[in-house]
């Protein structure tokens, strides 16, 4: 039943993975710089859409499209 509600909520582990690793990238490495909050918020941006843009790269090769 766990594996079921798992699956509600992340269809894919790696890319789950990449989110979490990313979001731990931005708060500590732009929480310790103090000048360079503002630019959290576009790292964060930046380095979401590039975990998107690889997931889905990787699907297509996957499935063949």
């Amino acid at each position: 039943m766990a594996r079921e509600v798992w699956g509600l909520f992340v269809d894919d582990g790696s890319f789950a993975a990449g989110i979490v690793v990313w979001l731990g990238v931005v708060l500590l490495g732009f929480t310790r710089l103090a000048g360079s909050v503002r630019w959290g918020g576009v790292a964060l941006f930046a380095g979401l859409v590039l975990v998107l843009i690889e997931n889905v790269l990787r699907y297509a090769r996957k499935s063949g499209k």
